[in-house]
């Protein structure tokens, strides 16, 4: 009776368990396998790609380990390797069986027999734009933050400028909270510093200026509007970059841009997430998919239990579902006929989900 061998793919491979200070590495060829550790600093991983070169290896697999992935991966695309960045979830092992060695061994027999999915990785260039693109929503998300704390500040002291103000931190609100820091307690006065449409509020806009505010809340007042001013100054900075950077695609963000909801910021978010070319999936659903904005599979006994969607790229998922609560705001267009036809039999939640997925299909188109 024959016994059945797996076809090998790759005759000369490795798979690599990356930590934080070391890496170990499984290298597989027809001679048998080698085990090796390496440090992570960059003398460490350049004597490691040395031995890799010596011992012909083509291919090469890792789990996408946090961050600790990104210099390995950065030193290896020079050499032409084929490098496999693999989901966690995708390659665990017998439980029971937890080493390093074991980790790095059985993600090179996966690999040796063409059983390993590598995570789309894009370009340098688009690897550097998304780092970019990332941070600056972290300190969009940031300045966020710090007008919330001022509203509670103001709220503490019971000045109530957020109930007359549409935006505190206009330029009619940012010129009252400096009068206030720089010691003016009269609120006739501060509520003549109001410009457009709240020049129509003086009177109530004077009442909700009366307050009891100490010499604490005002040093923090002034340390959160430093702290704003410091943020804007490098949102501004790294904006910039992105622009210059974006320039190539700038058809793209023009089209993106002419989709009801999404905004430039939007568009340069996506953009840098998914890249322009769509030839790497076959179908929308394909795209729908990767971009984990369409129903989970979970069936058993043919049943079919909850379909909740998966993570995803969660940049990628915020952007879209920001676009699409703005979409579904928007007056006489498809988007917001979609949100309120799904909203009224599904919840708000599922219809937002769902008008994201038709945005990233067009965007697709």
């Amino acid at each position: 009776m024959g016994v059945n061998i797996m076809q090998i793919i790759y005759s000369h491979c490795c798979g690599m368990d990356v930590h934080k200070q070391i890496v170990v590495v499984c290298l597989m060829t027809p001679k048998g396998k080698e085990i090796r550790s390496f440090g992570t600093m960059t003398e460490s991983l350049l004597e490691m790609v040395d031995w890799l070169i010596a011992n012909n290896c083509t291919a090469v697999a890792m789990e996408s380990t946090g961050v600790y992935w990104k210099p390995i991966y950065n030193i290896l695309e020079a050499t032409g390797m084929e490098i496999l960045v693999v989901n966690a979830q995708h390659i665990k092992n017998v439980p029971g069986r937890k080493t390093d060695v074991k980790d790095a061994e059985w993600i090179a027999d996966l690999l040796q027999h063409g059983l390993l999915r590598g995570s789309y990785i894009p370009d340098r260039d688009q690897r550097e734009l998304r780092e970019l693109v990332r941070y600056r929503t972290k300190l969009t998300q940031e300045r966020s933050r710090e007008v919330n704390r001022i509203q509670k500040v103001l709220e503490g002291a019971n000045i109530k400028l957020g109930d007359v103000a549409s935006d505190v931190m206009g330029k009619s609100g940012q010129d009252i909270l400096r009068a206030i820091i720089s010691g003016n307690s009269d609120p006739k006065t501060m509520a003549q510093m109001a410009r457009g449409k709240l020049k129509n509020k003086t009177e109530l806009l004077e009442k909700s200026l009366t307050g009891l505010i100490g010499p604490h809340q005002k040093m923090l007042l002034e340390t959160q509007l430093q702290h704003i001013d410091f943020l804007n100054e490098q949102i501004q900075k790294i904006s910039k970059e992105i622009e210059s950077r974006m320039r190539p695609f700038e058809q793209a963000i023009e089209a993106l841009d002419g989709i009801p909801g999404i905004s430039r910021t939007n568009a340069e978010q996506i953009l840098c997430e998914t890249g322009i070319d769509m030839s790497r999936f076959p179908t929308d659903k394909h795209f729908a998919s990767w971009a984990a904005l369409c129903p989970g599979n979970n069936e058993s006994g043919g049943k079919r239990k909850t379909g909740k969607t998966r993570k995803g790229n969660m940049a990628l998922k915020a952007a879209l579902t920001q676009a699409a609560t703005s979409a579904s705001r928007t007056k006489g267009t498809y988007f917001s006929a979609m949100y309120r036809r799904l909203a009224a039999r599904r919840g708000k939640n599922k219809a937002i989900v769902a008008v994201a997925h038709a945005i990233l299909i067009l965007q697709r188109k």
